[in-house]
């Protein structure tokens, strides 16, 4: 069974349907566009809500009425959104409601949805959700709330929450809803292909030829969206080009029409078209496994509009390779778990914590100082995904009552365990402990903390656990030991691991931004050893809300964690043949 219950059907009618109870801002869909366009995953999912209720309180009309449950989405202003409706169960206070909700799901948002049951006048039956009753004259039955993020993160997918009075006096049983949430997958595939081509010196009689292909996709109004070019292959007419790899978002199917265009670069950027070819990726696998090749045309200069076959001048297909594409969540719902670690920096450059123009201040009044809102807004998106919930929490660059200077110390003051429980955890012993026990020293080195996160992250490899580790760094200074930084984060490059770097204050974070590989250069090493991939990502917190705290971890963890996975060829633990509409696994806790 796909589902939660027994009667709940397939999501392939909310694929791709953009039906009216799809949740997403306009600001979302552009910037979800921009990113498909250039080949990226969608910065939401899309998830699809079963609900069903048992008990429900008996109340003085609702074996009269017939049970509906209404979805609402809290806003960080306080507001409510309605993001659907179920439809009446007759006379029923164990409702099934077949209505499926479809809802997006942000990673990096703490999304409070609101499940509210109403008893509805006998009135409305058999018409459909959209027919919507004014709910000040219908009764309420009771609600429920939970994050969003704690549905996805158990491993069934469901969650069955007690149903409350608005009154919080209300202590009577009024029942309970269960929601079960599915992934709608959309179809991910990623297409590579090499190609070359044969004798073009058609255009290129008296010079040497520098041809490369540009690819686009045909829309339905004819016109052409490019989604690949390949490099230009110097002084050759028969060209091999590098690898390509092409995602669904970009071709949308193997039988949409392409255009297939090759030119003779020229470095004013008048490029001169050698010829052109329709096709499709349906017809470009075609060519491999038939070892042919395609003719390219040149329109013709009369206004007949007939096209010159170039004859000799042909596309060919060396290798062609399909290949599924998993994102992020997939992993994230396959048994493979986050597990966050956080270091706090103590250095002496942050002011005396008693100072109120220091970083490490404590209001009286309860306001958080910038490195609480740090491990808050950090801590509150990822700590969701670490299942036990226990958080190795270090700080660096402080000094212990003998003087000692220590660049990795546990901020709980447990010599032999650096975990803590949660992100109250993290702050209790931020507060509690260590502001209490550590002076602040100095300097700022970072080598030790990277080092210590990584030896974590390599003894799960060596236990084949299915882990993906989180270091938060947090931190105000310039660096003393720039290299040796950037010597660990090479050398942690192989790991399973991925360093979020928050600045605080107003420091020069030139540096951050060196190790944050900003200028598209992979880190190299004292002995010239390149990274084998980006794992650091840069955010100075002054200029930034949460929003964009929250966007800037999502981009680290859709990228890096992807490109650690994919590199690997790590498929999720429960990868299915089918691309439409993934359940989730089995609870473990429940086993």
């Amino acid at each position: 069974m796909g589902g939660c219950f027994a009667d709940v059907s397939g999501g392939k009618a909310a694929v791709g349907c953009g039906g009216s109870n799809v949740v997403a801002t306009a600001s979302d869909e552009v910037v979800d566009c921009l990113f498909r366009s250039k080949g990226f995953q969608p910065l939401y999912t899309r998830i699809e809500l079963s609900l069903s209720a048992l008990k429900l309180s008996d109340l003085h009309t609702i074996s009269e009425r017939y049970p509906m449950a209404i979805v609402y989405a809290k806003n960080t202003d306080g507001t409510l959104k309605e993001l659907g409706r179920t439809e009446m169960i007759m006379n029923n206070l164990d409702p099934i409601w077949h209505q499926k909700l479809t809802v997006t799901f942000e990673f990096e948002t703490v999304q409070l949805l609101i499940f509210q049951m109403y008893g509805v006048d006998t009135k409305y039956h058999n018409l459909s959700t959209e027919m919507r009753p004014d709910l000040k004259d219908q009764d309420f039955v009771g609600e429920a709330n939970c994050i969003l993020s704690q549905i996805m993160n158990l491993r069934r997918g469901n969650i069955t929450l007690k149903l409350r009075g608005r009154n919080v006096d209300d202590v009577r049983n009024l029942g309970s809803i269960t929601v079960c949430a599915e992934v709608i997958i959309d179809p991910k595939l990623d297409i590579e292909m090499k190609l070359r081509c044969s004798n073009l010196k058609y255009k290129c009689l008296f010079f040497k030829c520098d041809p490369f292909l540009r690819i686009s996709r045909i829309v339905k109004d004819g016109t052409h969206v490019p989604i690949w070019e390949t490099e230009v292959v110097s002084n050759k007419s028969g060209p091999v080009w590098k690898p390509l790899r092409l995602n669904v978002q970009q071709f949308v199917s193997k039988d949409n029409p392409l255009l297939v265009e090759c030119f003779d670069s020229s470095s004013s950027g008048n490029h001169t078209l050698i010829g052109k070819l329709q096709t499709s990726i349906e017809a470009l696998e075609k060519l491999y496994n038939g070892k042919a090749g395609a003719n390219f045309v040149f329109p013709s200069s009369h206004q007949d509009g007939h096209e010159k076959v170039l004859k000799g001048k042909l596309l060919f297909v060396d290798e062609y390779k399909e290949k599924e594409v998993y994102s992020f969540l997939d992993l994230i719902y396959s048994q493979f778990e986050l597990n966050f670690m956080v270091a706090v920096d103590f250095t002496a450059s942050n002011g005396e914590p008693q100072s109120p123009d220091s970083l490490h201040y404590i209001d009286p009044s309860g306001c958080l100082n910038a490195y609480q809102q740090a491990i808050m807004k950090v801590g509150e998106v990822i700590q969701v995904y670490d299942y036990d919930k226990r958080f190795p929490a270090w700080g660096f660059g402080g000094s212990a009552a003998d003087g000692s200077v220590a660049h990795c110390f546990n901020l709980n003051g447990n010599t032999g365990n650096s975990e803590v429980e949660g992100v109250r955890g993290i702050m209790t012993a931020y507060r509690n402990n260590a502001l209490r026990s550590v002076s602040l020293h100095g300097p700022t080195l970072l080598a030790p903390v990277v080092k210590q996160a990584a030896e974590i992250a390599a003894q799960s490899l060596s236990n084949n656990s299915n882990k993906y580790f989180v270091l938060l760094i947090i931190t105000d200074g310039v660096l003393t030991d720039l290299q040796e930084t950037k010597d660990a984060l090479v050398s942690a490059s192989d790991l399973p691991l991925s360093i979020l770097i928050v600045g605080v204050g107003n420091a020069d974070f030139k540096q951050m931004e060196i190790l944050g590989a900003d200028n598209g250069r992979r880190l190299e090493s004292s002995t010239g050893k390149i990274a084998t991939r980006h794992i650091v990502q840069f955010i100075p917190m002054r200029n930034v809300h949460y929003e964009d705290a929250s966007r800037v971890l999502h981009a680290l963890l859709e990228g890096q964690l992807l490109t650690y996975m994919r590199s690997r060829d790590i498929r999720p633990l429960n990868a299915t043949n089918d691309l439409h509409h993934v359940p989730f696994p089995p609870d473990p806790l429940s086993r």
